[in-house]
């Protein structure tokens, strides 16, 4: 009988991620998925949901307006809890750093299952910065059993805190394995820019960029739109008050701007091929962009995924208005600083992440595992630490 591994997720970037996951645990001989999604993000998850075909056998539908932190948690807790119980899994797998992956490592804990964090080890070694999900992964970090890093770097932070090396393993980035399966499909919603004309594709949700900061990333917007006539912006909007608000009252107007809802996931991997510069304040945009040769300026004033900047196709901008503009400015005048920007090195995996996790767990869960493949790209992907 095969082993049952939960696989639980609330929102669209930690849908993504765990979409390989679920695929690759379906094939396997040993283990099979069952897939928990708390909805904490709802028409956005369900977007993702249908694109990869997954259907949750248990759907916690957790979405409230307004709802709070607290709030959520002990929603979750107790939700996850009677699932946990009654679907007895022999493992869980959480992505990331959400109040779901929070919740659910703490009921796992509970419950005396082991847990396998994916895309484990990131940090800013800041709690504030960003909250909660410095505190959510570093709270998940001390709980989970299995470590699965995207990078050497991510690694190393689990070493340096102690973590057994046994339990840390590098096996690159699922992010990048969903995106090369999408992306065979993202031909389907094309997105074409003018001749003559560059567009430039804006995200932002983070709690830290609400109020001030976000006025000053509108700013910069309006700034550069001002200096280049040909350059357009394409703003899918996330619907969070605190940025929909500030959002279409400072460029709602402006003709060469498109505040368009959240796009789903193949229409967005088709809106950065499209760009020609991304401004994001996303994790998830900041692994996907430099595999498909877009320049990312992040709006943060830290990141806990430093690689693409140490690869030089990623820059922390923040979001000081003069520097957006100065940064954005020079890769819309200077090509071959575009060029070297947009060389479409990717520091976060080669497409066989979810592939290595299961080998993995069904060695551990099983006995019967091949053991996890390495790779050119990640030679040591899949080994312990």
């Amino acid at each position: 009988m095969k082993k049952k591994v939960a696989v639980v997720f609330g929102t669209r970037p930690e849908a993504i991620k765990m979409a390989p996951l679920v695929r690759a645990l379906g094939d396997s001989t040993q283990l099979k998925p069952v897939v928990i999604a708390t909805a904490q993000h709802r028409e956005m998850l369900d977007q993702v949901l249908q694109i990869f075909a997954i259907k949750p056998d248990y759907d916690l539908d957790l979405m409230r307006p307004n709802q709070t932190l607290p709030d959520l948690t002990s929603r979750l807790i107790t939700s996850l809890d009677e699932i946990i119980k009654k679907s007895a899994p022999s493992a869980m797998l959480v992505q990331g750093d959400t109040t779901s992956v929070l919740a659910a490592s703490l009921v796992s804990f509970y419950n005396n299952i082991p847990v396998g964090h994916v895309e484990a080890g990131l940090r800013t070694n800041n709690m504030r910065n960003p909250f909660p999900e410095e505190m959510n992964r570093v709270v998940t970090g001390r709980l989970a059993h299995w470590h699965f890093a995207p990078t050497q770097s991510s690694a190393q932070n689990l070493l340096d805190e102690q973590v057994p090396s046994d339990a840390v393993f590098m096996t690159g980035n699922t992010v990048i394995d969903a995106l090369f399966d999408a992306r065979q499909h993202a031909d389907k919603v094309p997105l074409s820019v003018a001749d003559g004309r560059r567009m430039i594709l804006v995200t932002t949700h983070r709690r830290e960029n609400f109020g001030e900061p976000l006025k000053r990333i509108c700013a910069a917007i309006l700034e550069l739109l001002d200096r280049n006539p040909t350059l357009d912006v394409l703003f899918p909007v996330h619907p969070n008050p605190n940025v929909s608000s500030v959002v279409r009252d400072v460029l709602g107007n402006h003709p060469r701007v498109d505040l368009c809802a959240p796009l789903d996931y193949l229409s967005f991997i088709a809106a950065m091929e499209a760009a020609h510069v991304i401004l994001s304040d996303s994790g998830g945009v900041q692994e996907e962009a430099p595999a498909l040769g877009k320049p990312v300026l992040v709006l943060r004033e830290e990141t806990e995924r430093p690689e693409a900047v140490s690869f030089g196709v990623a820059d922390l901008v923040g979001t000081n208005t003069a520097r957006i503009v100065e940064k954005v400015q020079r890769l819309l005048t200077d090509p071959a600083a575009y060029r070297e920007m947009a060389r479409g090195a990717s520091p976060y995996g080669d497409g066989l992440a979810a592939r290595r996790i299961v080998e993995i767990l069904e060695d551990a869960l099983t006995g019967d595992g091949s053991g996890a493949a390495g790779s050119p790209t990640f030679a040591s992907s899949g080994q312990r630490a």
